[in-house]
């Protein structure tokens, strides 16, 4: 079984059922809509003082999910906050 964050040959995995509570969505919807783009994600390597973490950050509607992360996948740091209608990029 999957620990909730893995780090593999430079590949992030999450594990859905942690993406959909943060989203406020049931597991199910996560894998469709990582593939459609209803889902988007970033993830950033902290430098300097935050060299050794990574901010995952996960998109969904109005919804914005974060987490902050070691190296060994454990959560340092989470939220998750309706952001409003997201603008499109011209």
């Amino acid at each position: 079984m999957m620990s909730r964050i893995e780090f593999e040959n430079g590949a992030v995995s999450v594990d859905a059922t942690l993406i959909a509570a943060g989203l406020k969505i049931v597991p199910e919807l996560v894998h469709p809509g990582m593939r459609d783009g209803t889902i988007t994600s970033r993830c950033e390597r902290g430098l300097d003082q935050d060299a050794g973490r990574y901010r995952l950050t996960f998109f969904h509607g109005t919804r914005r999910f974060r987490l902050v992360v070691d190296e060994a996948g454990n959560v340092v740091e989470n939220s998750g906050i309706n952001i409003g209608p997201r603008r499109s990029s011209r």
